[in-house]
């Protein structure tokens, strides 16, 4: 059975940082991307950063490039979001998602970008206010 299970959301002041975790499960972890999307109340699902499980590709959508950093460590089968610089727009639940195979594949939902998936965790919250 597939298990996504994040942990690591928290309220933070602006500027400061945060490290997400996604513990999987169920399946092998290198022979599939993992990325990381976010929700904030009243607004679609976008994507943040996908970990190819084949090639060692990574990518970022343009908001958060040069500020978070998508890890792997497939010893303890868990994925990692490192989040620097944190601003009020970043806000959300944050999810980790098990893509369809090992490649990370770009869509559009509702406008936004978001990297496809098959399964998603139940999501940890990081609030970032002052």
């Amino acid at each position: 059975q597939v298990q996504l299970v994040e942990s690591g959301g928290d309220l933070v002041q602006p500027g400061g940082s945060l490290r997400l975790s996604c513990a999987a499960s169920g399946f092998t972890l290198d022979a599939y991307g993992i990325s990381w999307f976010r929700q904030a109340p009243g607004k679609a699902r976008e994507a943040v950063a996908c970990s190819s499980g084949n090639n060692g590709r990574i990518d970022y959508t343009d908001y958060v490039k040069g500020r978070f950093t998508i890890s792997r460590d497939s010893g303890k089968d868990t994925v990692y979001l490192q989040m620097n610089n944190l601003k009020p727009d970043d806000t959300a639940t944050y999810y980790c998602a098990r893509a369809q195979g090992p490649a990370c594949a770009v869509v559009v939902r509702q406008g936004r970008p978001m990297f496809a998936y098959e399964d998603s965790g139940q999501g940890t919250q990081v609030t970032v206010s002052s």
